[in-house]
């Protein structure tokens, strides 16, 4: 089988983590699924492309290989509530536009959610928590970024169109202040996108779960709305596209948010 994350270890203080940008279904699951799943439109597209060059600044990059829909990684494992408005959970049953992932009759049993979290979910939280206590020994101290993306309008999710940068801190508890306002001041550098701290989406479980600033781990999760760097579509997956220029012109905010983290260390902002 596929594995379940590609690593790429760096030699700085940060860890860039991708949970959802992968699009790989076991044949087992994907046979159950719906066409209008199969297409796995909820996925943060090309989010795995747009940090690539994290590690020739010298962080990490763990990224999944699996869709969300096999198992979702940021969202705990006895799959309590994140937010008060409706999600799709730990192993998700519909879409974010509330259609059913699989077939009638062809849903998962309970005994295997808790097979997709041994195989699946298990080894990435294994390896993320593993990574984050080698930094830390490191350096002192370690930064995750949790990076996503997903698209501007999801009613079932949110009201209205998101900003373009949604960066989250879990209202300040998952990352020290001081970072915390960097990394908005980094962000915030090209008027041209639209910025909230800890609006609709404060950070998941890897934010909150990770991230504990008197431990010396510090956690920030970035949510950018895909109209930001592509075309978004909600049909099949070959008609979207990655729109370079429009990810260029983002590239420059997202290098200066990472050179933020890099330069950063406690008691300094």
């Amino acid at each position: 089988m596929k594995p379940v994350f590609s690593i790429q270890r760096g030699d700085a203080p940060v860890l860039v983590s991708v949970p959802h940008a992968g699009i790989y279904v076991p044949s087992s699951i994907k046979d159950r699924l719906t066409s209008e799943a199969c297409e796995l439109p909820d996925t943060d597209w090309f989010v795995n492309l747009i940090y690539q060059w994290v590690t020739e600044k010298g962080g990490s990059l763990l990224i999944a290989n699996y869709s969300r829909y096999v198992i979702d990684l940021n969202r705990p494992p006895d799959n309590a509530a994140l937010y008060s408005r409706a999600g799709t959970g730990l192993l998700p049953q519909q879409t974010f536009c509330g259609e059913p992932l699989y077939r009638t009759g062809m849903e998962p049993e309970a005994d295997e959610v808790v097979q997709r979290l041994r195989r699946f979910w298990k080894p990435y939280h294994q390896q993320l928590g593993s990574e984050l206590q080698r930094i830390k020994q490191r350096f002192g101290h370690a930064i995750l970024l949790d990076a996503h993306s997903i698209l501007s309008e999801v009613p079932m999710l949110f009201d209205g169109v998101l900003p373009d940068l949604n960066l989250g801190s879990f209202a300040g508890v998952s990352a020290n202040p001081d970072l915390v306002s960097a990394s908005m001041l980094a962000l915030g550098t090209d008027p041209g996108f639209s910025l909230v701290l800890d609006g609709r989406f404060q950070g998941g479980y890897i934010t909150r779960h990770y991230g504990v600033p008197l431990d010396g781990i510090h956690a920030l999760q970035l949510e950018i709305a895909q109209s930001a760097y592509m075309a978004e579509q909600h049909a099949a997956l070959a008609d979207r596209y990655y729109d370079e220029s429009d990810a260029l012109r983002l590239l420059p905010v997202l290098q200066g948010l990472i050179a933020t983290l890099l330069k950063w260390s406690p008691g300094h902002d």
